[in-house]
C-alpha cells in the first residue's frame, strides 16, 4: 500500500517541507507517504467556486481508479490516534493505495467530496493548509507506531 497526499498549494515554507519530509521518512518502506502538489488556480480573476472546481478537477485527475480516497474536511469524522491506527490497518488490509486530499484556499470541491470513500476532520478549527501536511504526516507516523508497538505514542 502506498499513501499519497494530494495537496493544493503554492510553494510552502521551508519548515513545512522539512516537517513533512521528516515524518514521511520515518514511515517504514512498506508504508510510503508521497506528497503530490497540485497548483492552485490564480484567485485574481477567478470566482471562488470556479477556482475550487478547477482545483477539484486537478485533484480528481491525480486519483487512481482503485484508490481509497480520504477527504480532509472540517465536517468529516474526527478520530483519536487509536482510531486512526485502526483505519490505517483497515486501509492496509484492503490492499489498495490511499489518496488523502487537502483542498485549496476555498476547500475541496463537491466533486472531490463525492469521490471520497471517507471524510476525516483533523480539527473543528480551520487549519493552514501547509500545516495540515505536517500534521497528517505526523499522525500517520503516530498511527503506524501504535500498530507496530513502537514507543513513540504514549497515549
Amino acid at each position: 500500500m502506498k499513501i499519497r497526499l494530494l495537496a493544493v498549494a503554492a510553494r510552502p515554507p521551508g519548515w513545512v517541507v522539512e516537517g513533512f519530509t521528516d515524518y514521511a521518512r520515518r514511515l517504514p518502506r512498506e508504508l510510503p507517504l508521497e506528497l503530490v502538489e497540485i497548483a492552485p488556480v490564480a484567485r485574481k480573476n477567478a470566482a471562488p467556486d470556479r477556482a475550487m472546481a478547477a482545483e477539484g478537477q486537478r485533484i480528481l485527475n491525480k486519483i487512481g481508479s482503485d484508490d481509497w480516497v480520504v477527504a480532509l474536511d472540517v465536517r468529516g469524522e474526527s478520530c483519536s490516534t487509536e482510531q486512526l491506527a485502526r483505519k490505517l490497518e483497515s486501509w492496509r488490509m484492503q490492499g489498495r493505495n490511499v489518496a488523502i486530499l487537502i483542498g485549496g484556499a476555498d476547500g475541496l470541491d463537491p466533486a472531490c467530496l463525492a469521490r471520497a470513500d471517507e471524510r476525516l476532520s483533523l480539527s473543528a478549527m480551520t487549519l493552514p493548509h501547509a500545516l495540515v501536511r505536517v500534521v497528517i504526516a505526523e499522525q500517520l507516523y503516530r498511527a503506524w507506531s501504535v500498530l507496530a508497538g513502537h514507543p513513540y505514542h504514549r497515549g
